[in-house]
């Protein structure tokens, strides 16, 4: 949500940004609005004064009939003007909650994905001596990836992994925390990207995976609701991603100063309709009902927010170079970025099997636009309080990465070989054989 005052003081600039993310807002109602409850509450505010005055006078001695009787219209008056004033409320917060935060002066113009920027590329793509294949053919070959059967028990985009996938899993979330959580080796990237930020480490989370739909609208991310799944008989949704339940964490709260940047990175389900998906990526494990990632939460002073989100993409690269997997990052343009963001992030990993990059990280800078509506303040050392500034990243999604390795560490005769950091993580082994040779 937007600090109204913002919204009154740049009025073309929100209406420019609504219309280019392609969401029909009504800044002159929702003005209009604001003006209306600010004459109520100037009201309500002087028929309570007026009250205060005529109690004071009551205690003078006995209050006469017309006292009384002025009494009891102040108060009707009182209360009806409440009533007033919360149908104004509900009315501003309805108008406020569907204007989307303003995109920063870098985001690119364009209507959709297309008009995505390449602004960075890292890595070889790796070259064979054969036909590659797609990380589906492998992993049936291997055993590790099981999509069939896993449909006759729950459906289309569901698998099971099996064996070394699953070990692998296990093996990438090791990887990726003995990172987020070791302060030196945050140091290091911050000091390579030449950022003006702490070293905190991240704080490991295991997240609920269940959320109100309030909440989930706080978030800016219940719609579109179709994407969602969702539980009648208890009014909950299962979430998308870990940040739908990291980010409200201190919704209703105030955080002092000196205790940000508050960094934390969560394991859990991705549960996803993807009632838009039909025909796309049908095969393999790139696009599932249910997935598993680790994502990145952090809030931050506004003043250092651009700079936390800097830090998040610069942690995503880290981790594919040492994982060596060729990639470009993407900045994103204003129609592909979702309503609360002011700036969002792409990483697309190459997958040599398809003879395509494909998305397997995203980074997304919230300004205060969620904090306003979670309502998670920060109070400075001068005693004065503001909105926190947030922001959420992909640190891996555990499919897709899969997928990748699979893809671009593939032999010729089916065998996959073991990144070199993962290979502590599974008993010092290197390479993943067909079941035949095994």
């Amino acid at each position: 949500m937007l600090d109204i005052k913002f919204i009154r003081e740049n009025k073309a600039l929100v209406e420019a940004a609504a219309r280019k993310k392609r969401v029909a807002v009504d800044i002159n109602a929702l003005l209009a609005t604001d003006d209306h409850r600010r004459a109520l509450q100037q009201q309500f505010d002087e028929v309570n004064r007026a009250r205060n005055e005529l109690a004071e006078q009551g205690k003078e001695g006995k209050p006469s009939a017309e006292h009384i009787a002025e009494g009891k219209r102040l108060k009707e008056q009182s209360l009806a003007l409440e009533n007033d004033m919360r149908v104004a409320e509900e009315e501003l917060h309805r108008l406020a909650y569907v204007i989307p935060n303003v995109p920063t002066a870098d985001t690119p113009e364009g209507s959709d994905e297309s008009g995505n920027q390449i602004i960075k590329e890292w890595g070889e793509k790796p070259k064979f001596d054969f036909e590659p294949k797609a990380h589906w053919d492998l992993g049936t070959a291997l055993d590790i990836i099981d999509n069939e059967r896993a449909a006759k028990v729950s459906g289309a985009r569901f698998t099971y992994l099996k064996r070394d996938a699953a070990l692998m899993e296990y093996a990438l979330i090791q990887f990726a925390l003995s990172i987020l959580i070791n302060r030196e080796k945050i140091a290091d990237i911050i000091r390579e990207e030449k950022l003006d930020l702490p070293d905190t480490p991240f704080v490991p989370v295991v997240p609920p995976i269940f959320i109100k739909p309030d909440i989930f609208e706080k978030m800016a991310r219940l719609n579109p609701k179709e994407e969602r799944y969702h539980i009648p008989s208890d009014d909950l949704y299962l979430i998308g991603s870990a940040e739908h339940t990291l980010g409200p964490i201190h919704m209703d709260e105030i955080i002092v100063e000196h205790e940000l940047p508050l960094r934390y990175v969560a394991f859990s389900p991705a549960l996803r309709r993807e009632a838009g998906a039909a025909g796309k990526d049908t095969r393999g494990i790139i696009r599932l009902h249910e997935f598993h990632k680790l994502e990145m939460e952090t809030f931050s002073m506004p003043e250092q927010g651009l700079a936390e989100h800097k830090l998040l993409i610069a942690v995503e690269e880290h981790l594919l170079q040492q994982l060596n997997l060729p990639y470009q990052v993407l900045l994103k343009c204003v129609g592909d970025i979702g309503d609360p963001n002011a700036r969002g992030v792409d990483i697309n990993t190459w997958m040599p099997g398809q003879d395509r990059y494909c998305e397997t990280h995203t980074a997304d800078y919230m300004t205060d636009y969620q904090a306003r509506r979670l309502n998670t303040r920060l109070r400075r050392t001068d005693n004065t309080l503001t909105f926190a500034h947030m922001n959420d990243a992909t640190a891996l999604a555990i499919g897709r990465m899969l997928a990748a390795i699979l893809e671009n560490y593939q032999n010729a005769d089916g065998s996959v070989r073991i990144p070199d950091v993962l290979q502590s993580y599974l008993g010092g082994r290197s390479i993943i054989t067909p079941v035949a040779s095994r």
